[in-house]
């Protein structure tokens, strides 16, 4: 490997972040690995070319399913071997929170592997609990039901369980039993055999989480059952008789858990609730720590917010430890534990690749060379001293000298007191000052913050052929941090420090925050633009959360979709899904196409009888805007 391609590991990070999926081949081509540290992987461009042989341009979404099951296989091992070091009576089990990615694709393949392991489902809405039950399950799996459940939500439970299922419905309020109890009555009423659901409560722990949703956890949180609450429902199964229908004790503290000792904390903490509740003579068998493992997005392994202090096997030994130590201490049996781990299962499958469309100019070029005049004004003279002037030594009072006569030059030209064109010599001056003053500050062993500003400010900015709000909602609503990688060049040192701003009409739809490992970028490295051909942005880890929180601003639809097999030749293109076009686009916000079709007509013939349009043109007109109801709702790229 050529120690340009090593520099440019480092430089973005990958070996940090990427979990051993991710690399960089000879060509300097981004490629993805089927599992850690495999031999078989895939060239990224070399997919995109293959997609665009088959008319599919970027921005387009590559899922990876091995990727997936990768994962699962890790968190599996991970917890299989912390079972067996520590001894533990119980086992382990997931189940995939449905919220964190409901593709269809995504939610099969996690079960086609998934299921070797028992491995379950959570649905936190009756439209996920109606897919879920269709999904074909391992008859020891779990259907976890989380979230606020009305009698019909909870009718359609019932019908999971006599359907064979193995339904949980989480109690998150008193009222929830009382349908529960009231349709187990009428049920055994008619079918004395019939097959119930269990029923789980979800506490409301004392502990908080770490990272932007700690507050998920707490007292204050908005889910769950406080200690006199559940004795409530305890008190109500024993005057039912239903106690045997309670099996389940759960907890999330919340997402994105980045801190391992408050997952600690709430571990011994529910764990002691569990305990305590076997003592009361109630046959509850399952612990659902939740969800909340963290992905490592920066690869700094530390509790920052788009990072975490851990590993599976570290979460897994604290999880099985502590809860061991609590139930040996209670002298109760082990439980089995049940995980929401969906954002660490499902994050590192999906990647969006899009294209650099164009460079938008935030600082003034030089169209000409600037010549001084003898009746310049007085600040112009003195900024072209300063850019004339200015080296390694001088550079930060000059930089500070050149911030005045700037504030001088606007404060002349609204007084009337200098031209339009000096104003503009002016401005150009001062930026080619910055410019100079940014390459000495740089040059020094420790860079002042203010010249880290000055570097946002100079920075290049790429229009990227995507929708931050359709594809990285989180990223603009939560500051989540993705990381971000050309695809191809990666044998060539990047030039270039840019900032992205997507195609959206909205000032919002920028991205000038990126993963490092001591800290984070304002800007990201990347190549100059070369006319005429194409420039590739993989943005990664993007497979929990964002494509189901991703929203329509604009009406930027769903990208194009492919689903990439990685084997011993390389890729293999399983299965394409064409993107939103305008009419589906549409459809999303009530416009009707036919509607919209006649509409138009109607305004053109008006025109044609009104002599404005010869009928040849105004019929071309129609043909014209009936065909783009099917365009892609992205843009065309360039230079491909």
């Amino acid at each position: 490997m050529s120690a340009v391609i090593e520099q440019t590991i480092e430089t973005y990070g990958i070996d940090n972040w990427g979990a051993g999926y991710f690399g960089v081949n000879r060509k300097g081509n981004l490629i993805v690995r089927a599992s850690e540290n495999d031999n078989n992987s895939a060239d990224v461009r070399e997919i995109i070319e293959d997609l665009k042989k088959r008319g599919i341009s970027p921005p387009v979404l590559l899922r990876f399913p091995q990727l997936l099951v990768g994962q699962i296989r890790k968190l599996q091992t991970a917890f299989r071997k912390s079972i067996k070091e520590f001894e533990y009576n119980g086992s382990h089990m997931c189940v995939f929170p449905m919220k964190v990615n409901q593709n269809r694709a995504v939610i099969e393949e996690y079960l086609r592997e998934g299921t070797r392991y028992h491995f379950g489902l959570e649905a936190g809405s009756k439209a996920e609990l109606y897919a879920g039950l269709a999904m074909e399950q391992s008859g020891e799996s779990l259907l976890v039901l989380n979230g606020f459940k009305d009698k019909e939500f909870i009718e359609l439970a019932f019908t999971g369980a006599q359907a064979g299922k193995n339904v949980v419905i989480v109690i998150e309020k008193l009222s929830e039993l009382e349908h529960t109890l009231k349709i187990a009555e009428q049920l055994t009423a008619e079918k004395s055999q019939a097959k119930l659901p269990m029923i789980g409560v979800r506490v409301k722990l004392y502990s908080k989480g770490s990272g932007k949703w700690e507050k998920s956890g707490g007292e204050a949180a908005k889910f769950g059952l406080t200690t006199t609450e559940i004795l409530e429902v305890i008190r109500r199964l024993q005057e039912a008789g239903r106690t045997d229908m309670l099996k389940l004790l759960h907890f999330h503290i919340g997402s994105q858990l980045t801190d391992i000792k408050r997952i600690k904390n709430a571990m011994k903490e529910a764990a002691r609730t569990y305990a305590k509740i076997v003592k009361m003579q109630i046959p509850i068998q399952f612990l659902d720590v939740g969800g909340g493992m963290a992905v490592d997005y920066d690869g700094s392994r530390t509790s920052f917010e788009s990072s975490a202090n851990y590993n599976a096997r570290e979460f897994a030994n604290d999880v099985i430890y502590v809860i061991k130590t609590v139930c040996d201490d209670e002298n109760v049996p082990h439980p089995t534990i049940i995980q929401e781990s969906g954002r660490y299962l499902s994050a590192y499958h999906a990647m969006l690749v899009t294209n650099v469309q164009d460079e938008i100019e935030t600082v003034v070029e030089d169209i000409a060379p600037i010549t001084i005049e003898i009746d310049d004004p007085q600040v112009v003279k003195e900024l072209y001293d300063l850019r004339e002037t200015i080296n390694v030594k001088n550079h930060r009072e000059y930089y500070h000298d050149a911030l005045e006569h700037r504030e001088e030059l606007f404060t002349m030209f609204n007084l009337g007191l200098i031209t339009l064109e000096d104003k503009g010599k002016g401005e150009v001056l001062f930026w080619d000052v910055c410019e100079k003053a940014d390459e000495y500050a740089q040059q020094k062993k420790y860079v002042s913050e203010e010249f880290d500003e000055l570097r946002r400010l100079l920075s290049t900015k790429y229009l990227a052929n995507f929708s931050v709000f359709r594809s990285m909602p989180d990223n603009w609503a939560l500051e989540q941090l993705f990381p971000i990688i050309p695809i191809h060049r990666l044998n060539k040192k990047p030039t270039e420090y840019a900032t992205l701003c997507d195609i959206t009409c909205d000032s919002d739809g920028i991205v000038e925050k990126f993963v490092d490992l001591h800290d984070v970028k304002p800007v990201l490295e990347l190549h100059k633009l070369i006319a005429g051909e194409p420039y590739y942005l993989a943005m990664l880890l993007v497979g929990a959360y964002q494509e189901v929180m991703g929203n329509n601003h604009n009406l930027f639809g769903v990208p194009h979709e492919a689903h990439i097999h990685i084997g011993e030749d390389g890729h293999i293109i399983k299965k394409v899904i064409q993107g939103a076009t305008l009419g589906d686009s549409l459809a999303t916000v009530r416009f009707d196409a036919t509607q919209l079709h006649d509409q138009f007509r109607k305004i053109v013939q008006q025109r044609i009888k009104d002599g404005d349009l010869s009928s040849k043109d105004g019929h071309q007109l129609i043909e014209f805007y009936e065909n783009q109801i099917d365009a892609y709702t992205y843009l065309s790229p360039n230079g491909s």
